[in-house]
C-alpha cells in the first residue's frame, strides 16, 4: 500500500439499489446509501489484497457527496485513491470518485483502520456482555 494507489469497482444499478428501495428517498434512482456503500467497499477490497492473515479493516470515517442521479440499468464506477497512510501504518485515507456512463455522480473521503480481527470481535462480544445480551461471536 502506498499513497497514489488506485482501485476501482463497478456495479449496474438495479431496483434493489434505488433510493426508493433503501427508504432514503421516493425516487427510482441510485440511492445514496448504495453509493456510500460502494465507496466503502472499494476501500475494503483494495486493502484486503494487502493484509496479512488475521487482520481486517474497519471504516472510521466517510464523507460523501452525491452530485448527480443515476437511473436503473446504468453502470456506476467507484475509484478510490490512497491519499495518506499513518506513520504506524494502521490508518489509510482515501479520496473517492464515482461516475456513471455519462459523467461524475459523487465524490468523498474515507478512512479505514487496520485491526486484529480476533481482538476486534472480542471487543464486540465484551460490549454485549456489558449490556447483558447474549453473544453469537
Amino acid at each position: 500500500m502506498k499513497a497514489g494507489d488506485t482501485y476501482e469497482i463497478k456495479a449496474t444499478v438495479t431496483d434493489e439499489m434505488t433510493a426508493q428501495s433503501a427508504g432514503s428517498g421516493t425516487l427510482r434512482v441510485f440511492g445514496t446509501p448504495f453509493l456510500v456503500g460502494m465507496m466503502e467497499s472499494a476501500g475494503v477490497e483494495y486493502m484486503a489484497r494487502e493484509l496479512p492473515e488475521g487482520k481486517s479493516t474497519v471504516g472510521t470515517m466517510v464523507m460523501a457527496e452525491h452530485t448527480s442521479p443515476t437511473p436503473v440499468g446504468m453502470e456506476v464506477t467507484v475509484r478510490v485513491t490512497v491519499t495518506n497512510i499513518s506513520e504506524n501504518g494502521k490508518m489509510v485515507d482515501f479520496d473517492m470518485e464515482a461516475f456513471d456512463e455519462v459523467g461524475p455522480v459523487g465524490r468523498g473521503r474515507h478512512q479505514r483502520a487496520i485491526v486484529t480481527a480476533d481482538r476486534f470481535v472480542e471487543k464486540c462480544a465484551g460490549k454485549l456482555a456489558q449490556a447483558g445480551k447474549p453473544s453469537d461471536y
